[in-house]
């Protein structure tokens, strides 16, 4: 898990995890218990840049979650909670980051004792404000198996479990009664979007009082159809892989060259950003003997993490920047429509000036607005 523990705080994890799950965490959550539900929970410590105090708590913990194919797993995550001296309830925000990598050590668990979390910095303006934090690290990111980078139900089901590991926490010192909300943005932006469209059928005990979310790939065949010759070529494969941890039987390694092999290799070994991750190369053919997204199995699995086919049961807070260089605008504008037509509450807000990257960084405060009126029980202003 790549965390700096303690000597002690790392026995403590081990005692825990294995003296109350045993071979659940190493099956893959096989072992009975409910989604949300804490395998292991051990102190560990936040900071947005490197030796930068913050005033807070924070917990690495393993929790039960569900696969995109409805399988019990065990994900891994963080609880952050301000050491303000309140009592009383407090808001949770369950975020969803964007691409960090595809290997173990970019998770974000990973990267906040040692300040390298890039999202870090945003998620201190959540805690600033006296709100409690759960950061999901995604299915396979700091557990067992890969990374299902890009599969939207799995996200979305550990977005809505880490908000529910939070809650069953005592040391976090939250309840069932906690107004959650739901924030992401690019890949946060799919897994949030994910957690809002299930969370009526598959967490509907969490209070959950809206979702801010931008930048969303919210259909990835278009996405990808953008990319291929784009400067977001390289983040196609990295969702082949994703793709492929989920279902397997779709045989990526099948449809790859030499190159295309060499580069899963490389994604899989190190943490790259974004902008490397992209351009490693410009087409989809450079890396493949054939195209697999033309395959009817691959277009049934790209169009399952499709969003827009299910109302929200909350508020939704939804931004886009019009030159994102790598989420085409069309695509979020589309999930605004399809969200729309089926009666959901969406404020829309396009970003004339921003870029991909220029669109989380200037919605950041914004969207916590946005979520303090919900909190406030202020009424939403949909746009729709």
């Amino acid at each position: 898990m790549h965390l700096r523990r303690t000597a002690l705080a790392a026995v403590a994890a081990l005692v825990v995890t294995f003296g109350l799950s045993g071979a659940a965490s190493a099956a893959g959550g096989t072992d009975t218990g409910s989604p949300g539900d804490i395998v292991s929970a051990a102190p560990t410590s936040f900071h947005p840049l490197p030796g930068q105090p913050t005033n807070t708590r924070a917990w690495h913990i393993t929790y039960r979650s569900t696969t995109a194919k409805g399988a019990p797993n065990v994900v891994s995550g963080t609880v952050i909670v301000p050491r303000d001296g309140r009592t009383g309830p407090r808001p949770l925000i369950t975020y969803a980051v964007g691409t960090v990598g595809i290997a173990d050590q970019c998770a974000p668990s990973a990267g906040f004792p040692r300040g390298t979390t890039l999202e870090a910095n945003l998620i201190q303006l959540l805690t600033a404000r006296g709100w409690a934090v759960a950061v999901t690290d995604y299915e396979g990111l700091g557990t067992p198996g890969d990374h299902t980078y890009t599969v939207g139900r799995a996200e979305g089901h550990a977005v809505l479990d880490a908000a529910r590991a939070a809650l069953r926490l005592p040391q976090a010192g939250l309840g069932p009664d906690t107004p959650v909300g739901i924030m992401g943005y690019s890949q946060g932006g799919q897994a949030s979007s994910w957690a809002a469209e299930l969370h009526d059928s598959y967490a509907p005990e969490l209070d959950v009082r809206g979702t801010a979310t931008g930048g969303v790939p919210a259909d990835l065949l278009k996405t990808a159809d953008f990319n291929n010759g784009n400067v977001g070529a390289g983040l196609i494969l990295m969702s082949a892989v994703g793709q492929n941890a989920a279902f397997p039987e779709l045989g990526l390694d099948g449809y790859l060259n030499e190159r295309g092999r060499s580069y899963v290799d490389f994604l899989k070994k190190h943490c790259v950003v974004i902008d490397v991750a992209a351009g490693l190369f410009k087409r989809i053919g450079d890396v493949t003997v054939r195209n697999p997204l033309y395959e009817a199995d691959w277009q049934r699995v790209l169009r399952a993490s499709r969003l827009g086919t299910h109302a929200p049961d909350h508020p939704v807070y939804l931004y886009h920047g019009v030159i994102d260089e790598l989420i085409p605008y069309e695509v979020g504008r589309g999930l605004r429509a399809d969200w729309c037509a089926r009666g959901a509450d969406v404020q829309w807000k396009s970003l004339p000036l921003a870029e991909h990257v220029a669109g989380v960084i200037a919605e950041s405060i914004p969207a916590a607005n946005w979520l303090a009126d919900r909190f406030a029980g202020r009424p939403a202003r949909g746009n729709c």
